[in-house]
């Protein structure tokens, strides 16, 4: 006779903390495991009211992005609870993507695509997201990256401080209803957190 469990046993996740700011700790989540994954899909229901339910990380899209070391999840963890996260992916896994054909620097393995950027809603305009952005920056700059890339509402991009290169616009992304804007940018010309 044998037994099947329904429920997940409940493992903890490996977070290595790279800065901290005050009560503030960011760290790269290097081990997924079952503890968190109620907080980073809480954050993630910030992305799903902008852009709809598909924004929202579901067992897969989880797996498949908090995937250290072929991705960067870095965690922003106040007081023991993960309050947002920044999610860098080598330009590379998107190579069988149409988008990222409009970026001439794929194969060149010199930019990170920055997958998702979110916090929980009552942790926006607290200062937090900027300390998060600094620390990915300069993580990724120590590992020689030289470009950070993404999808942004078209529009938003020209906001960035520096230089800013876009690449390719594209309406109703992913079924947002939005266009969407693939910027690309030098990464030394984002020292200051501003995206």
């Amino acid at each position: 006779m044998s037994t099947k469990t329904t429920h997940q046993e409940k493992t903890t996740s490996t977070v290595r903390v790279i800065g901290e700011s005050g009560e503030l700790k960011i760290g790269l989540l290097k081990n997924l495991g079952t503890d968190i994954i109620l907080d980073l899909v809480e954050v993630s229901e910030s992305l799903a009211e902008k852009f709809g339910a598909s924004a929202k990380l579901n067992p897969s899209t989880l797996e498949k992005y908090f995937n250290f070391p072929f991705t960067y999840p870095f965690v922003a963890v106040l007081r023991g609870e993960i309050i947002g996260y920044i999610i860098g992916v080598p330009l590379e896994r998107f190579a069988d993507d149409l988008w990222s054909s409009y970026d001439d620097n794929l194969g060149k393995n010199n930019t990170i695509y920055t997958y998702a950027f979110a916090f929980k809603k009552r942790f926006h305009k607290t200062g937090y997201a900027k300390v998060l952005k600094k620390i990915y920056y300069t993580w990724m700059r120590k590992r020689g990256v030289e470009y950070i890339s993404g999808h942004v509402v078209q529009g938003i991009a020209e906001s960035f401080s520096g230089e800013v290169d876009i690449l390719h616009q594209f309406e109703n992304w992913h079924g947002t209803g939005e266009t969407f804007e693939y910027y690309r940018r030098p990464l030394q010309n984002s020292q200051n957190g501003r995206m």
